[in-house]
């Protein structure tokens, strides 16, 4: 028998984290190892407790769970996935939770049976997030031109959802335009086009074009699934092939696209008709 799925439970009110163990506890595969109050609780027990997974409350007291989720996402000793779950279906908290590094995001309307598959899905490194949850981030994120990434370095914006990067998305190589499959067509104003114009000087090929191109066959199959929010177990049924190898793909792609995770690069493919 494999060992339960482990989780920290963070919400500043008892009786929604007493509503949530008890839910959790009776799956039989879940074992709820701590709970916390407040993010700077959760930071601590995060470190301590080592759980699979964390469901996070966003509005609470000292430390709210958006910036529990940046420390604990940027804690190398931390392998714990985090699944906002809030009382609020607003896309400031959507696209503020997934850019802080949280592996998903749900309601807390959801049903006992959906708390017990986001943790499973979340343990297991699937993204949790819903077709038309995916849909709502790629508007917002495939949205910003990509010259915006080949900006400099930029004062962080202010409020909630206001920064418009890709959310663990490789930034593009200064100066230099999208190439390779997918990326959009760019033309420098004022630079001579067409016949007899003079041979436009050489540019180094972006990051995220060579990225596209180090993708293998079944790597670029399998991101365009995973852009279909498809698990790695239905993944596997479709292209007849173990789930220990779709998450090898899968890992692989991350890697190759420096993307944080599949949220990330469900994005990229979006950008550069892969998906």
């Amino acid at each position: 028998m494999s060992a339960p799925i482990r989780v920290l439970l963070v919400d500043d009110h008892a009786v929604m984290r007493a509503g949530f163990r008890m839910i959790l506890e009776s799956a039989g595969d879940v074992a709820v190892v701590g709970e916390a109050s407040n993010g700077v609780e959760a930071v601590v027990a995060a470190s301590t407790l080592r759980p699979d997974v964390i469901c996070m409350d966003v509005q609470m007291p000292d430390m709210d769970g958006l910036e529990a989720t940046r420390r604990i996402v940027a804690d190398a000793g931390v392998d714990a996935a985090v699944v906002v779950v809030t009382t609020f279906d607003r896309d400031d908290y959507l696209f503020d939770a997934l850019a802080a590094g949280a592996s998903g995001f749900l309601l807390k309307n959801a049903g006992p049976e959906e708390l017990i598959s986001a943790v499973r899905v979340a343990a297991a490194g699937d993204a949790l997030l819903a077709p038309e949850v995916t849909r709502r981030v790629i508007a917002r994120f495939a949205a910003v031109p990509a010259h915006r990434q080949a900006e400099g370095p930029r004062a962080p914006a202010q409020g909630p959802g206001a920064s418009g990067q890709v959310p663990g998305a490789p930034a593009q190589a200064p100066g230099a335009p999208g190439q390779g499959p997918g990326a959009s067509a760019h033309v420098s104003h004022g630079q001579a086009q067409g016949p007899g114009a003079p041979a436009p000087r050489p540019v180094a090929e972006p990051v995220e074009a060579r990225a596209a191109l180090e993708l293998t066959d079944r790597e670029a199959e399998v991101l365009r699934l995973v852009s279909q929010a498809m698990s790695n177990a239905e993944i596997a049924q479709r292209l007849y092939i173990g789930e220990a190898t779709v998450k090898t793909h899968v890992s692989n792609v991350l890697q190759k696209l420096g993307a944080r995770d599949r949220v990330a690069a469900v994005v990229y493919a979006h950008r550069h008709g892969l998906a």
